[in-house]
């Protein structure tokens, strides 16, 4: 997003009244929607909370208190380890619907919630609250200084700490947000709780289980110390802050190649809070290089980032042309969060591009219109994203998706003193009951290129409005009229303009905000390009091949579009001078913003595709991202593309199941197990090794697969050990190092005997040797 972000963050801090004074965002009560494309996803989202059954979301809390569940638990990951998060996302979910609708039946279903929730933290009886199964045994190793920590897992269990702060989260947001005063109590009890549980832990003990993954721990620890001014709740938030991760920040160092990427973004949302909380200037430092590189380094057109759920090298896009796991959506869902934070500590227009972008084209775009949420939003040309079943899908970003389409008032408007601030052109009012204000904002954009303000005020009053001035209006300058008058408006630092004068009731303000045509390339400089209109990311929609699970099954790897790869080598390539590229496509429909591609478009059946906005796409193939060449270059650009995506599709073809070792997701989704086990990074490639076992469960689908294929590094050597198939070991392996610097595939023939549809794959060391680094297994035919 170089060409979004286009400000040194330095700017944040000049040396200006403006620049030094924080804003505060309204409530959310203050601000409704109006209608437009965010209520329509707003009301959706709130059909589909009203639709859970909240006694099926609260069963392995009362089941982990010692109490009889109402009803049976939800499936997928809410009963295969990670039990209970969906409830703590519900939880944040009603408290910010209600705050933003006003429904009494959301609030009631809040209100159910915490009574449920609070019989059992009662029955618990020490503050404890989960429905992490099994999660008391393992909290008493912890706490006796048996920790048995990995990126995720601790003591055996499915990130039990990132699954609690969900519960936490909830139980703050019932509060601050929907002003429930139980949930501040409990919330309160379940720190002190945590409080008493690292008591006798070392700091590096803490760390141990840092290294686990803990979602925001460090943020809500914080707001608990801003509720009470304790500073025992500071200290604790400062401890659970990961210093593998604040360390290189606090020295404006990018470190983030090969890490789990949603991992990363809620413990640098901490790390501001206790810095705003604390005036810590290193720290706030420290989260703004963060949003800084993510932006502007490892960001794509609609605002997300990382590939398969990690961070890539932001030197090298490749995997995110490549795969049909693209960005995710918790990650921009975070991202937002802390950009949230940092605007609001430092007021600039370069945050607001950025949250604008992402809150259309990737947010937005991540619920159906008919409801079910998208977990990973491919960059690759002709896939397509597969949607969440409502009673069946319960992944992580299903839980922030519920949040997400009900908070979208937060950030439209802002305030400093008696200052409005506009933000973000939504059709809204803004109720500022404290000031006798009352402010509408009217719009059809983007699809119109303006918007209209009007004042209802109790007394005349005097002060400055506010408003954004997008760095996508480029050179053009804001044209604004005051009750039909050209009125003159005063530049601010950090890209807003203003309107200082006494306003009545009745004024009206009307904003031209004329939007061009740009593109915008990878962040790495390769030829792959999107096209936008001031915001909007545009894309085309590619119906050539049939979407086998648009909708995701109940498996725990429903969420991942698994269906056939469209050939790059086919997608549309685009044509011409990068400079006027741009210019090459033509509006054709500024109603709906629909644009023509033919001059842009070198292959012939290509000519009459559409290019729309991206988050009116659903439930179809598409493309963001066009290979790009110049007319010189296009037969071999063609050529390159061909050969390589050749080679890709006969893998792809051959593949029945396949592990991205020592990823996150991918080894969860395969049921991991080991001991003596560790994962990383090598010349940019995961792996996973170990001096004891590790094993994954792998699906034979119709007994397709007949061999094994690993994926090794030529120069290992001195690594012994046996792989085993269902208890029986069908080779014995032993890495002299003789095959170079480079990696390289090994396939093993799987006996006839061992085919079935279910396949446990162990690596086991020899005695006084080790696993090799395993960087990719696969099932294939």
């Amino acid at each position: 997003m170089k060409k979004l972000i286009i400000l040194a963050l330095i700017s944040a801090f000049c040396n200006t009244a403006f620049a030094q004074a924080s804003l505060q965002a309204f409530k959310l009560n203050e601000v409704r929607l109006l209608d437009g494309p965010f209520k329509q996803a707003q009301e959706t989202d709130k059909k589909y909370m009203l639709s859970l059954d909240a006694d099926r979301l609260l069963a392995p809390y009362l089941k982990e208190a010692g109490l009889t569940p109402k009803a049976l638990s939800y499936g997928n990951w809410e009963n295969t380890g990670l039990d209970g998060h969906i409830a703590g996302h519900y939880l944040s979910a009603l408290a910010l619907m209600y705050a933003s609708t006003g429904d009494e039946k959301v609030k009631e279903r809040m209100e159910y919630m915490v009574a449920e929730l609070d019989k059992c933290q009662l029955k618990n009886g020490d503050g404890y609250l989960a429905g992490i199964p099994g999660g008391k045994e393992i909290w008493k190793e912890i706490k006796a200084g048996n920790i048995k920590s990995s990126s995720f897992s601790l003591n055996g269990k499915w990130v039990p700490l990132y699954n609690i702060h969900k519960i936490y989260a909830g139980l703050y947001d019932a509060y601050a947000v929907a002003r429930n005063a139980k949930a501040k109590q409990m919330l309160i009890k379940l720190t002190d709780w945590c409080v008493d549980l690292v008591s006798d832990l070392s700091d590096q003990q803490v760390q141990e289980l840092l290294k686990s993954e803990h979602g925001g721990l460090n943020e809500t620890f914080a707001h608990v110390y801003a509720l009470t001014g304790d500073q025992k709740y500071l200290k604790l938030a400062r401890r659970f802050s990961d210093q593998s991760i604040l360390k290189p920040l606090l020295k404006n160092t990018d470190a983030l190649n090969g890490l789990h990427a949603n991992t990363q973004i809620p413990k640098v949302i901490g790390f501001e809070q206790i810095a705003l909380l604390d005036k810590d200037t290193a720290w706030a430092n420290a989260a703004n290089f963060f949003w800084k590189t993510v932006v502007q380094h490892r960001t794509v057109a609609i605002g997300g980032n990382s590939v398969r759920e990690h961070f890539h090298p932001a030197n090298d896009f490749s995997s995110m042309t490549e795969s049909r796991e693209g960005p995710e959506t918790c990650n921009s869902y975070n991202m937002l969060k802390l950009t949230k934070q940092l605007f609001l500590a430092a007021p600039a227009n370069t945050y607001l591009d950025y949250y604008e972008r992402t809150l259309y084209n990737h947010i937005l775009s991540s619920q159906r219109p008919a409801g079910g949420f998208v977990y990973f939003t491919p960059m690759r040309p002709g896939h397509y994203r597969t949607y969440s079943s409502p009673q069946e899908s319960f992944w992580c970003c299903v839980g922030s998706g519920l949040e997400n389409h009900g908070k979208y008032g937060e950030l439209i408007y802002a305030h400093h003193a008696n200052d409005v601030f506009v933000n973000l052109f939504i059709p809204s009012t803004l109720n500022w009951k404290e000031k006798g204000l009352q402010l509408t904002q009217q719009t059809l954009f983007p699809d119109a290129e303006n918007t209209t303000l009007k004042f209802k005020l109790k007394n005349k009053q005097h002060f400055a409005l506010h408003f954004r001035k997008p760095a996508w209006l480029g050179q053009e300058k804001m044209t604004v009229l005051v009750n039909g008058k050209k009125a003159a408006i005063k530049n601010d630092v950090n890209g807003y303009c203003s309107i200082d004068r006494i306003w009545v009731s009745g004024d009206v303000v009307n904003i031209a905000l004329p939007m061009h045509t740009t593109t915008e390339f990878m962040p790495d400089g390769s030829d792959w390009v999107a096209f936008l209109r001031g915001p909007i990311v545009l894309a085309a929609a590619l119906d050539t091949l049939s979407e086998p699970n648009l909708t995701a099954d109940d498996s725990r790897m429903g969420h991942i579009a698994s269906g056939a790869l469209f050939p790059i080598s086919d997608a549309p390539l685009v044509t011409g001078s990068k400079n006027a590229l741009a210019k090459e496509i033509t509006l054709t429909d500024r109603s709906t913003l629909t644009f023509s591609a033919q001059n842009a478009i070198y292959q012939p059946k290509y000519k009459s595709l559409k290019l729309v906005p991206f988050y009116t796409l659903a439930e179809k193939r598409y493309v963001v991202y066009f290979p790009y060449s110049s007319a010189a270059e296009l037969p071999e650009r063609a050529k390159a593309i061909k050969l390589a995506e050749e080679e890709k599709m006969i893998l792809e073809q051959k593949t029945v199941d396949l592990v991205n070792t020592g990823e996150q997701q991918p080894e969860s989704d395969h049921h991991f197990k080991g001991e003596q086990t560790d994962n990383g990074t090598f010349k940019e490639r995961h792996f996973r090794n170990g001096k004891g076992w590790f094993s994954y469960s792998l699906k034979n689908k119709d007994l397709l697969a007949t061999k094994l294929s690993l994926i090794y590094y030529g120069k290992e050597k001195n690594r012994n050990f046996s792989i085993w198939i269902n208890g029986i070991a069908i080779e014995n392996v032993k890495l002299d190092g003789s095959r170079g610097e480079a990696f390289y595939t090994q396939e093993y023939e799987i006996p006839k005997a061992l085919l079935k549809a279910d396949l446990e794959l162990k690596f086991v060391a020899d005695s006084g040797s080790a696993i090799a680094n395993v960087y990719e297994v696969r099932l294939v035919k």
